[in-house]
């Protein structure tokens, strides 16, 4: 991947939306945005905060963090570490 994010900001690749719950097959304009994904890229910190994730890192966000972007056909989501709310271990 040719993207370097800046500072303290996170390169995540969302989790794919659930498909189906119970056997129902869920549309998808009614899929929910999912809340967690996994850490592709990372920036270097700052000096006041240093780069706490990393690469690999299975993390949990809030629902309405960081901003979408696209790049070769796949979406992700570019964000501050201090948006990331976990890291699912």
């Amino acid at each position: 991947m040719n993207i370097k994010p800046l500072a303290d900001r996170v390169l995540i690749l969302p989790a794919p939306a659930e498909e189906k719950i119970g056997g129902i097959i869920i549309p998808d304009t009614a899929k929910e945005k999912p809340l967690r994904g996994k850490v592709v890229a990372v920036g270097n910190g700052t000096k006041d905060e240093e780069m706490i994730l990393k690469e690999g890192d299975t993390v949990l966000y809030g629902k309405y963090a960081g901003t979408e972007m696209e790049l070769e056909g796949e979406k992700y989501l570019i964000m501050r570490q201090s948006d990331v709310l976990a890291v699912i271990g």
